[in-house]
């Protein structure tokens, strides 16, 4: 059987990509293959060299402007490919290129608390200001909108006026690292 491949595409510290390289750290069947970044000093390529996964950065002009970064992932050839913390929208050419290959996942339950800057702690600020009941995550495929894709699942957990915009991102990162590795697995498998 051959092995399934994902590269992760993250922005940040990289908590999600630790999670899922340690998910899939004993499965013989799917592994992280690379991680890939569009921040320089993230922390997601400390993470990487602790964990010894291949990671490279890449400037906006290899993204956008030129195939570089279109053609990194043909190399890599992904089964899948996952935006962990991933802040740029995805362009056209890659989502063509990969169609229904590319998942991310949202710190809230769509459509709400979507689009464009609606991410990490402006979610849960937004959340929190509203009053909201519940908030959750949403796992989606990617399109050409932010946050728009069709989605795979949703998770729900409740909150309470009592909560800070602290206490939301803290119960919402627990269903990150719970449900985004078996979802992916689920993808996989199929």
């Amino acid at each position: 059987m051959d092995t399934k491949k994902i590269v992760l595409l993250a922005s940040g510290s990289g908590s999600n990509v630790e999670n899922i390289v340690n998910y899939f750290s004993d499965n013989k069947s799917i592994t992280v293959s690379a991680v890939l970044t569009n921040k320089r000093d993230a922390q997601v390529l400390d993470r990487c060299n602790r964990l010894n996964i291949d990671a490279l950065y890449f400037n906006r002009h290899a993204y956008v402007k030129s195939d570089c970064v279109l053609n990194i992932l043909k190399g890599l050839n992904p089964d899948l490919i996952v935006l962990a913390g991933f802040l740029w929208k995805i362009p056209e050419k890659i989502i063509d290129t990969f169609p229904n290959k590319i998942i991310n996942i949202h710190p809230a339950l769509l459509p709400k608390y979507g689009g464009k800057g609606m991410y990490g702690m402006h979610v849960h600020n937004s959340v929190k200001e509203n009053n909201e009941k519940e908030t959750g995550i949403t796992i989606h495929y990617v399109n050409a909108n932010y946050d728009e894709g069709a989605f795979i699942t949703q998770v729900k957990t409740r909150i309470t006026k009592a909560d800070s915009s602290e206490d939301i991102a803290n119960k919402v990162h627990k269903l990150e690292y719970e449900y985004f590795p078996k979802v992916i697995e689920e993808l996989l498998s199929k």
